[in-house]
């Protein structure tokens, strides 16, 4: 394979090409084929923008005659059919079955670009400016939503201007067993004293994905809920990477039966890996003046046909729902074992997440890498996350077939025993 061009031209930022060093060609499905002709099975799917898959025939059929029609490709914000035919099946097929209303605002295609918008409405909407983020969170690398980010690489990375404007809480679980951590968060908004800016609102990720696959409980989220509604805080659900089907339910938040403010979508909302965000909020919310918060790409026509193509294929009923939490049992039920394996031999080792959005946290990210690179050798693409990079991901794609997770998931423990045995 020819890689002297990649490597002399392409910025030292990169991190993905280092981790899995071959030139990809294809794709299809859950699987990926390298220039030589060697084929990997994708438990990265995009790092979650690829939930249905790679090149999926219905979604790109759909984006071929939308193609072939010289349908509108680019528009800004003016109103398209395309444009037209999203919001239709968004409100038909997602929003109105779930009891949500919703307006929606394309602010441009990364998830970045909804957590900034979602964050100013929120300032704009309320008149206050502090916004409450949480422990391990990640909202994106541009300036406020890296304001609410925790990973110190990231926040590093700025050139010395400091982030500001966010106040960070710690997640659920943060303190160990058995602490509600929403104590403390309750404790600062009783007492004048304790300086806390009253926030403009809360962002938070159901389940955290870069920061190690942490699951809020589902108790912690009501009462996180409810904590926000009784000291007037608006709460905005970072759905990025946790939504679309991720977690087995569209939205991550339907699980603990909660309806925020605000919700960022982005990552697989094109359904294809077409760039494409939306936030959504409450409708009184909807304080913007026009253009006060734009973008070129916001009317990116082929990621609203994929998008609405999506919505329909996979959610006008249960059947991907249902198929997502029984092969999430499947991942559960062996990342479990292999940490059991991991610890008897001395490796502590933990299984969690919710859904298709699940981690092995093997303790350090030197036991991650040693994982993921012999899983690379053997034909799996699989990454880490967590504050020291100490969990193994898995997003598959949530259409991968029974055939594809399982030869994965030997690929996996072939791979730890190799390292450990």
């Amino acid at each position: 394979m020819q890689t002297q061009t990649l490597e002399r031209m392409e910025s030292e930022v990169r991190t993905y090409s280092r981790s899995f060093p071959v030139v990809f060609t294809e794709a299809k499905g859950a699987r990926l084929t390298s220039e030589d002709g060697k084929q990997y099975i994708d438990f990265l799917a995009g790092a979650g923008t690829l939930n249905y898959g790679h090149n999926h025939p219905k979604l790109k059929q759909a984006l071929v005659d939308y193609l072939a029609s010289d349908g509108i490709v680019h528009g800004l914000d003016m109103w398209t059919k395309a444009k037209r035919d999203y919001l239709e099946t968004l409100e038909e097929v997602i929003l109105k079955p779930r009891g949500l209303e919703y307006k929606v605002h394309l602010p441009g295609p990364t998830g970045t670009n909804a957590v900034e918008a979602a964050i100013r409405l929120a300032r704009v909407a309320t008149g206050r400016h502090n916004i409450v983020s949480f422990t391990n969170g990640f909202h994106g690398v541009t300036m406020g939503a890296l304001a609410a980010t925790g990973n110190r690489k990231f926040r590093e990375a700025t050139g010395g201007i400091p982030t500001q404007g966010s106040a960070f809480m710690p997640f659920d679980g943060y303190l160990g067993e058995g602490i509600d951590t929403l104590d403390y968060f309750e404790k600062l908004l009783g007492d004048n004293s304790s300086g806390l800016d009253r926030p403009a609102a809360v962002i938070i990720e159901t389940v955290q994905g870069e920061g190690g696959i942490n699951p809020a409980s589902d108790e912690w989220l009501q009462r996180l809920e409810k904590i926000c509604r009784a000291n007037g805080i608006l709460l905005i659900i970072d759905d990025i990477q946790a939504g679309c089907g991720r977690t087995g339910k569209f939205f991550s938040f339907e699980h603990a039966g909660i309806t925020p403010d605000i919700v960022t979508n982005s990552k697989s909302l094109s359904g294809f890996g077409l760039p494409f965000a939306h936030v959504l909020m409450r409708p009184e919310l909807d304080k913007w003046k026009p253009g006060q918060y734009n973008g070129t790409f916001r009317g990116f026509g082929l990621a609203m046909v994929t998008g609405a193509a999506a919505l329909r294929h996979f959610w006008s009923d249960d059947t991907l729902e249902r198929d997502v939490q029984r092969k999430a049992r499947v991942v559960e039920d062996r990342f479990q074992k292999l940490a059991t394996w991991l610890t008897e031999k001395g490796v502590p080792a933990s299984e969690r997440g919710r859904g298709l959005m699940r981690a092995l946290d093997v303790g350090t990210g030197d036991n991650a890498d040693k994982i993921t690179a012999e899983a690379f050798k053997r034909g799996l693409v699989i990454e880490t996350s967590g504050h020291e990079g100490q969990a193994v991901k898995c997003l598959c794609p949530l259409t991968i077939s029974d055939e594809d997770l399982i030869e994965g998931l030997d690929i996996l423990e072939a791979s730890i025993k190799h390292v450990f045995g």
